[in-house]
């Protein structure tokens, strides 16, 4: 989650606030490691309570940062020049600048003179190492029989490609054959199979991408032992989300299995909210390791949100007691993490130089049941990321993750401009010939939007800021910002921005499907019955194919997941092809401008859906949800096209007579296999039924287990997973439905 970055009443009046709590007298300068010395660090203390001052008796480091001409605030707004892709402000200084080296590279292996600690107590983990507990870091997650079929999914994906295109080429081919024989032009089968390829081409691409996958994944888990630590400063990015969310996220860091003098948890409030300050001071009184900032921002003066946020903390850190930590993480406000965080994610940075970011994938504790508006994630953490990660392009997925300090600096720190600034980072760092990790364990856990508008303006933004960053980045095909970048890297920046932008065409092409059922055509064109009959047959290897790919595919986010994935790329299509428009083809003068999803009108209140107690009743979330947040295009759409099925099912009973000549007119016009309409129109129905039914979900704290001693709260078991609910029981039926009527006309193409 991204807090509440994004919104447009950010641009306001704001002093610098900068609280440093705790005495955190034993955060020292580390002196670099000496690869084959046993012993422990020489260190140089600061004395606890003492703070070094001015001539006036001022603490130094509570002062502002010392603006330079680096300083993003003091650039003008201007993302693009020929030395870095970005306006990002200098590299500041930092704990290596400060002492001459950079030496949070070196492996800590051979350095860890403490005992493993009982957890770690395995045959093959020697004392004081970094322990290697399993070769998969997801071994516990999913494994035995789903591991063997997964691992047929490159196969069964060039199968069902292979055979998808000799079905495409076959209905071209009757096409041309039946005009040829029939002397018409049967427009309305050319434009049936422009759909097909139009609808099949994400699924297309990510086979493509799939195929790549061959080379096996091997990122191990491996887990930081000991006491000699690497330095740390976790970054808590907040901007007005709940007090208690946050410092739930700050009580969970604070809980860390990680030597509390080596480490600094530092809050960065772009709210400046007094309340959360009080909070953080509390905190501090228990954690000196706690700091709470808040930066200045002044009005039309661009602030960039998250990333001028990380970039401010990252400056301010150079100023405190030992300066800057030898790595930086980071965590959104609302993402609690699991207590080996550090020591599980760290140890990927140190065994490898050219690591310069690891992440985690981001899990969520208040998913409600059947997840109808596919919010969890769990496609694209669970299977698409691993697959990327073992081609060498894992994405920072903007929480939990751990970069190294000399990396960030190389790019000139997180990089302004762009709505994705997460991504944008780990993109440059892989065209400057870093490597970046994704380590696939459920390290963190925070909350999807509660709320119809909330999910649709956090997912824009990230489609509209991912297209941004590979526009900038000519696509990751050429420049010099991705001159590093490897085959692999380069294709899958390309694929992610142009599946963003398909989706132009994929809504321009949803216009079609009624109108052509209102037309009356015939949508599958052929000069014999004999031809029919390898359409259909074709099509049916093709619908049987592509369920035993997505079945395998699905495995380890789990089959209901990669459904409502697919669904999801229908019903949200028109919503990011808009934002698209506006913000890349439209001009300023016509309404363009870069923004995420934005409602229509004025919303006097909130729907609080999902509040059994508050929720605004089933008209009001009609009319806001049709009227002000546009579903009443997929309304409309739903009804027009079952409407034109209707028509075009009376035309056949009506100008056919015997029961053949019925059935083979609905085969050909409307009710083609897979009943393609069908999978539409439950997909774009998505936004009206959940206006008419959303889900229910309890309060935060039902969802949370609470240590009454230490206010440290962690999601349950039950929460970290997704129920199975009536929604999903419903697309299952449909989906059924679709299947075995592919599989009696199948049979019944013996029979004609």
């Amino acid at each position: 989650m991204d807090g509440r970055y994004g919104h447009d009443d950010q641009e306001k009046v704001e002093m610098d606030v900068y609280r440093g709590y705790g005495n955190n007298s034993s955060f020292e300068h580390p002196q670099p490691y000496a690869p084959y010395s046993p012993g422990p660090r020489a260190l140089t203390p600061v004395r606890p309570g003492h703070f070094p001052t001015d001539e006036n008796g001022q603490h130094v480091w509570l002062q502002p940062a010392t603006r330079t001409s680096g300083n993003s605030d003091s650039l003008p707004n201007t993302p693009w020049d020929s030395q870095t892709p970005y306006d990002s402000r200098s590299a500041s200084p930092t704990l290596y600048q400060q002492n001459g080296v950079g030496e949070s590279h070196m492996s800590l292996a051979p350095l860890v003179t403490e005992p493993a600690s009982p957890g770690f107590a395995k045959d093959w983990v020697k004392s004081g190492s970094i322990a290697r507990l399993y070769d998969r870091d997801d071994a516990e997650t999913w494994k035995g029989w789903k591991r063997w079929v997964f691992a047929l999914v490159p196969f069964l994906t060039f199968a069902n490609t292979g055979i998808y295109l000799f079905y495409l080429g076959l209905r071209i081919a009757c096409i041309i054959m039946a005009q040829n024989v029939a002397q018409v032009s049967y427009a309305g089968a050319w434009v049936f199979v422009a759909i097909e390829i139009t609808v099949a081409i994400p699924s297309l691409m990510h086979n493509c991408w799939t195929m790549l996958a061959l080379k096996k994944r091997g990122r191990p888990k491996l887990r930081l032992t000991g006491k000699d630590c690497p330095t740390v400063d976790v970054f808590i990015t907040c901007c007005g989300e709940e007090d208690e969310v946050v410092l739930d996220t700050v009580r969970g860091a604070c809980d860390q299995d990680y030597p509390r003098d080596q480490f600094r948890i530092i809050i960065l409030d772009d709210a400046r909210s007094k309340t959360l300050e009080e909070s953080c001071s509390q905190l501090a009184a228990i954690h000196p390791n706690v700091y709470y900032m808040a930066r200045e921002k002044i009005p039309g003066k661009p602030h960039h949100f998250k990333a001028g946020n990380l970039n401010y903390g990252l400056e301010q850190t150079t100023l405190l007691p030992g300066g800057a930590g030898q790595f930086m993480a980071a965590l959104d406000a609302d993402m609690i993490p699991e207590q080996d965080w550090l020591r599980a994610i760290l140890p990927h940075l140190l065994v490898d130089p050219k690591m310069a970011l690891a992440c985690p994938p981001q899990l969520f504790y208040n998913t409600p049941a059947s997840d109808p508006l596919a919010q969890s994630l769990d496609f694209f953490v669970h299977v698409i990321e691993p697959i990327k990660d073992a081609l060498g392009v894992a994405w920072c997925t903007g929480s939990g993750y751990i970069v190294r300090r000399e990396a960030l600096e190389e790019i000139g720190n997180f990089p302004l401009g762009s709505l994705a600034e997460d991504v944008a980072t780990s993109t440059l760092m892989l065209g400057k010939g870093w490597k970046t990790a994704y380590v696939h364990e459920p390290l963190q856990f925070g909350t999807v939007p509660e709320d119809f508008g909330g999910h649709l303006k956090q997912r824009t933004r990230w489609a509209i800021g991912t297209v941004d960053t590979a526009a900038k980045l000519k696509f990751c095909l050429y420049g010099d910002a991705v001159r590093k970048m490897t085959v692999a890297q380069r294709f899958s920046g390309f694929l992610y921005a142009t599946l963003s932008v398909y989706t132009l065409l994929l809504t321009a092409s949803l216009f079609a499907i009624p109108i052509i059922l209102l037309w009356g055509k015939r949508l599958v064109a052929f000069a014999t019955e004999e031809q029919l009959r390898w359409l259909i047959w074709a099509c049916f290897a093709a619908t049987i194919s592509n369920r035993l790919c997505e079945f395998a595919l699905f495995i380890p986010a789990g089959y209901h997941t990669g459904q409502r994935g697919s669904r999801y790329q229908l019903w949200m299509s028109p919503y990011i092809a808009l934002c698209i428009v506006r913000s890349f083809l439209l001009p300023k003068w016509l309404g363009g401008q870069t923004q995420a999803f934005k409602p229509t009108g004025s919303l006097g209140s909130t729907l609080n859906e999902r509040d059994a107690k508050k929720s605004k009743n089933m008209f009001v979330r009609l009319r806001v949800i049709l009227l002000n947040y546009m579903a009443s295009f997929h309304l409309a759409f739903v009804y027009v096209t079952l409407v034109a099925v209707v028509i075009s099912s009376y035309r056949c009973w009506a100008q056919n007579t015997g029961f053949r000549g019925i059935i083979l007119c609905l085969i050909t016009h409307a009710f083609w296999p897979p009943l393609t309409f069908l999978f539409i129109c439950t997909s774009l129905w998505t936004p009206v039924s959940y206006a008419i039914d959303p889900p229910t979900m309890p309060e935060r704290e039902d969802l949370l287990t609470r240590d009454p001693k230490t206010g440290v709260a962690h999601p349950t078991k039950k929460s970290k997973k997704i129920a199975f609910g009536g929604q999903a029981a419903w697309f299952e039926l449909e989906y059924t439905v679709a299947t075995i009527a592919t599989i009696l006309v199948f049979v019944y193409s013996f029979i004609f």
